[in-house]
């Protein structure tokens, strides 16, 4: 007996953020609870804050772009205008990893 598992065809529309993050904006944008939907806006902003860095190591996207990107994805129903996600704006952008080590002695 084998066990076949269904397999999301759905096509993922930015492909640097991946399947997840998209099925976490598709959830959020579906939930009535106004504090529960900023709080979720919040983590996936910060999921895809962190995929960015992987993504661009070089480069720092910013939470700007991340902002409408969410809005993109969720076809307007995310709006990100939560106090605590207009003070993440407004925090200074990290500072990427460096790649080169430095060598130990």
């Amino acid at each position: 007996m084998t066990l076949q598992l269904k397999r999301d065809a759905t096509p993922i529309k930015m492909r640097n953020y991946g399947r997840i993050v998209q099925n976490m904006i598709a959830y959020a944008s579906t939930l009535e609870d106004r504090q529960e939907r900023d709080s979720l806006e919040l983590y996936i902003a910060q999921c895809m804050r962190q995929r960015n860095l992987v993504w661009n190591r070089d480069q720092e996207a910013g939470m700007a772009r991340v902002k409408e990107d969410i809005i993109r994805l969720s076809e307007g129903k995310l709006t990100c205008t939560s106090p605590a996600f207009e003070q993440l704006l407004s925090q200074p952008n990290a500072q990427s990893v460096n790649p080169q080590k430095k060598k130990r002695k």
